[in-house]
């Protein structure tokens, strides 16, 4: 006679294998977030150093994070349609589609940065503009890392300071627009040059920005709920020009 096969063994493996579907897509997170954060490294690296073939690496690397967001997607909208997950385990799936978007698109601003780096491979960099870009870029790297622990640990209280530390970017993007524009203001030469940085310490700004958003889809994962309060915002470069005596 054929086995019986009892319910409760079905229903058992169904629930197994469900888990062990949302643990591949919190591996395929886990993946794209440590290229994320070596893209935006090696950007940064390649910039201080004038490094092109770093800058290549880095840009052919970012294909890596958009594969790995595709196949993130098809799992999902599989899982949606064969699963017809609620409460936790559909705040997850979302979740996981949301940070993944993010994660693409710091993807994507590493690989500009790079770009950048190739197109001043050959110019002489000087030493404060790029200890300030630096600086913003360990910024930025700081903030992934912890919200991507946050997500790894499903920790809403880590991931509301990273959200709550995005100001800080913002800050060290103010003073480093400032200088650059004193810089280009002071010898005309120099706006080729500064205009490139410009751009790089922009994207990085624009990456802590995803950082924050990945920060709100924690808590939201984790609470069922959005974060309520106004985001906290520092960059004011798009409304406002320094002073005069920034330049005297």
């Amino acid at each position: 006679m054929p086995a019986v096969i009892e319910e409760t063994d079905v229903t058992e493996h169904i629930v197994r294998a469900f888990e062990e579907e949302l643990k591949t897509m919190d591996s395929k997170i886990a993946q794209m977030g440590g290229l994320a954060e070596q893209c935006l490294a090696r950007a940064i690296d390649a910039m201080e150093r004038r490094d092109p073939a770093l800058a290549e690496a880095t840009i052919r690397q970012d294909e890596m994070i958009d594969r790995l967001e595709q196949e993130l997607e098809e799992m999902a909208v599989s899982i949606i349609a064969r699963r017809q997950p609620m409460a936790l385990d559909l705040r997850q799936i979302i979740t996981c589609i949301r940070v993944a978007s993010d994660l693409e698109r710091i993807g994507d601003l590493a690989k500009n940065i790079a770009k950048r780096a190739m197109a001043v491979a050959g110019e002489h960099h000087p030493k404060p503009l790029m200890i300030g870009l630096k600086h913003i870029g360990d910024a930025a790297l700081e903030q992934l890392k912890h919200v991507l622990d946050a997500y790894s640990e499903r920790d809403a209280e880590k991931a509301r300071k990273v959200w709550m530390n995005d100001a800080q970017i913002d800050g060290i993007y103010n003073s480093l627009f400032r200088e650059l524009l004193t810089y280009m203001m002071e010898d005309p030469r120099n706006i080729g040059l500064c205009t490139h940085l410009l751009f790089g310490a922009k994207n990085v700004e624009r990456i802590g920005d995803h950082a924050t958003n990945i920060a709100e889809m924690v808590h939201f994962m984790v609470h069922g709920q959005s974060i309520i309060e106004q985001r906290p915002k520092g960059d004011n470069t798009s409304y406002s020009m320094p002073d005069a005596a920034t330049f005297s």
